[in-house]
């Protein structure tokens, strides 16, 4: 039996087998589950498991932090020891459990539920994100007569192949986030990238309304949020009350033309004024803040993780990259994981724990590389002190990133060592640098404040 089939036969088993499970699903770093009774699950021996590196619960859901790329594989050999249809959504027979998930949706609060909507409206654009910002970082590497020589007089077609590969997610960045935006909101997926595409079209810089020339684009995706979520509440609304036999060829129709026409008149320019705002404000704020605007939303990034609340960042990442072509707030965001690395070094070096040496040292090279979580639910955040301690030496680091101006030419979804592929020219030193502080802050403060070693 290989490693991931045990790990998913041992997780199975402690969580009170197939019968117990009411929902079952991965993200990157966790292997997530709802249960049905809570008195069959023996979270002590689950989170003794080898290859579990930490846990955390978030409402009725417990996960399990297994590492980046594990947990899509221990979901699915759990599901292949299911002897009946795996619970990857809610169990239809059990009308209980349907209720009480049902209720618990209908009241959560508002803005822990539109903060769920803006992340599955981004969350799966993140490779996109990825892979474009690497790109870009790899060409301002090539085009460094000091790096690659001569390549980009020499071989130019090559660095404009490159240019339109960084640069197509922003190319159609409107578009995909129309398209999400309806699959969230419950609307046309289709009919979203219509709404997104009519916002960003060319055509528009030739007409003028009310004595002003249109702005093709203008409002980035805060417009395309607005205008998209209108538009599925239009298309609802014209369901009901359509006649079925007309229904399937007015909807349309209508929809478009009265969401497109209220888009251009009142709710483009409405985006636009809120993604200049967005923009301005957060550029203003690190340039006047300097270390102290660095320092305070480094310092309590995490905190915002653990709340959820850290959602509401990803449309400013957004618009400051589509604003400026750069984005100063991710690398400063990005101290708060380096702090964990640092904290998690003195742990090792303090701790007589057998076992939590054995996580620390799986999970650092991934905390270097940017994903925290094994670190964070793993080591620090249980312990308690060396969590704080790794938020403070963040906050050392935001505030030398802020005021260095260190900025990325990605939206989001790297972090760590590998964001410094994406960091703008003359900037990537220093980047590095602050890295190293903070790693050192992190240690320092976890040193100094101590913790208790949990026993065997």
């Amino acid at each position: 039996m290989d490693k991931t089939t045990a790990l998913a036969t041992q997780i199975l088993a402690g969580i009170g087998g197939e019968e117990n499970i009411l929902r079952l699903e991965n993200c990157m770093t966790r292997v997530r589950v709802e249960v049905r009774d809570e008195l069959r699950l023996d979270l002590p021996a689950l989170k003794q498991l080898p290859g579990v590196k930490g846990y955390i619960k978030q409402g009725d859901q417990h996960q399990f932090i297994v590492g980046p790329g594990a947990a899509a594989k221990v979901v699915d050999a759990m599901r292949s020891l299911f002897n009946g249809a795996a619970p990857t959504v809610l169990a239809g027979g059990d009308d209980i459990a349907r209720t009480k998930a049902q209720a618990k949706q209908k009241y959560a609060a508002p803005m822990s539920g539109a903060l769920k909507k803006l992340a599955d409206v981004f969350i799966p654009l993140i490779p996109a994100f990825i892979a474009s910002g690497l790109i870009t970082g790899i060409i301002n590497l090539l085009k460094r007569p000091d790096i690659a020589g001569e390549l980009a007089v020499n071989y130019p077609n090559v660095l404009g192949l490159l240019a339109i590969f960084g640069s197509a997610v922003f190319a159609i960045m409107n578009i995909l986030v129309g398209v999400n935006a309806a699959r969230v909101f419950g609307g046309s997926q289709a009919m979203g990238g219509v709404m997104a595409g009519i916002l960003s079209s060319p055509a528009l810089a030739q007409i003028t309304l009310f004595g002003e020339a249109l702005q093709p684009g203008r409002g980035g995706v805060i417009a395309v949020l607005l205008v998209v979520a209108l538009m599925c509440w239009v298309e609802k609304r014209l369901r009901n009350l359509l006649p079925e036999s007309i229904e399937l060829i007015l909807n349309p129709l209508l929809t478009t033309l009265v969401t497109a026409s209220l888009a251009i008149m009142i709710l483009q320019p409405l985006g636009g004024y809120i993604s200049d705002a967005i923009a301005h404000g957060a550029n203003l704020a690190i340039d006047k803040g300097g270390l102290l605007v660095g320092a305070v939303l480094s310092g309590l990034f995490l905190p915002l993780v653990l709340s959820g609340l850290h959602q509401g960042l990803v449309p400013i990442h957004v618009e400051l990259v589509q604003a400026h072509g750069s984005n100063p707030l991710l690398p400063i965001l990005a101290m708060a994981g380096v702090g964990q690395v640092g904290a998690a070094l003195a742990v090792l070096m303090k701790t007589r724990n057998a076992r939590l040496k054995k996580v620390i040292k799986g999970a650092l090279p991934v905390g270097i590389l940017g994903i925290g979580e094994p670190l964070i639910f793993g080591v620090t955040l249980p312990l308690g002190k060396p969590f704080i301690a790794a938020c403070l030496g963040g906050a050392v680091g935001g505030a030398l990133i802020s005021y260095w101006k260190v900025a990325t030419v990605i939206t989001f979804g790297i972090s760590g060592l590998p964001l410094a592929l994406t960091i703008v020219s003359g900037k990537v030193m220093l980047y590095l640098a602050g890295m190293v502080i903070t790693i050192v802050a992190g240690f320092i403060f976890t040193w100094i404040m101590g913790f208790n070693d949990p026993e065997e």
